[in-house]
């Protein structure tokens, strides 16, 4: 019988190259057809391994999701940095490989970087999405979000509308 281990962890700088590739996959999968195409393409050119390697260094955290050995997602988050909102904690970004989503990573992700921000005292927690990324709306709406501010941002001139979901 072999066993399968999950497991949830600060990310490393050895982590880089998986980091890169994990973000490349899943940014394509998500934004396909909402950015332009070669504003997509220059957005991941500038996150190869050498970015994510000074990355994990900075302040903001950087968690992963290891899945039998395979780094298969990832979740930036600290403070907010949305002045306008009451939430004293948001994740900026949360990845997870496409080959593994659907299994529940996101989800468990999602629940430590919560679980991190509340345990510094930082009450409630935001999240922007872009509104054209349904998959991801649908998964914070599932989670418990709420829709409590919509802004949005211009990519090679094309202006995206997006959406801060919100949990207490």
């Amino acid at each position: 019988m072999s066993e399968l281990v999950i497991s949830l962890r600060p990310a490393r700088p050895t982590d880089a190259v998986e980091l890169a590739a994990v973000h490349d996959a899943a940014w394509k999968e998500a934004y396909r057809g909402v950015l332009p195409g070669v504003v997509l393409e220059q957005m991941l050119a500038r996150r190869g391994p050498r970015w994510w390697r000074n990355a994990v260094t900075r302040p903001r955290r950087i968690s992963v999701v290891d899945f039998g050995g395979k780094l298969a997602g990832y979740a930036i988050y600290g403070p907010t940095r949305s002045l306008n909102l009451p939430q004293g904690g948001e994740i900026d970004e949360l990845y997870i490989d496409p080959v593994m989503q659907g299994i529940g990573l996101g989800t468990r992700l999602f629940a430590a970087a919560r679980q991190e921000l509340a345990a510094e005292g930082r009450r409630g927690l935001v999240v922007w999405a872009l509104a054209d990324n349904e998959r991801a709306c649908r998964f914070y709406e599932r989670l418990g979000g709420r829709v409590a501010a919509e802004t949005s941002a211009l990519f090679g001139g094309r202006s995206c509308a997006k959406v801060a979901y919100t949990f207490a």
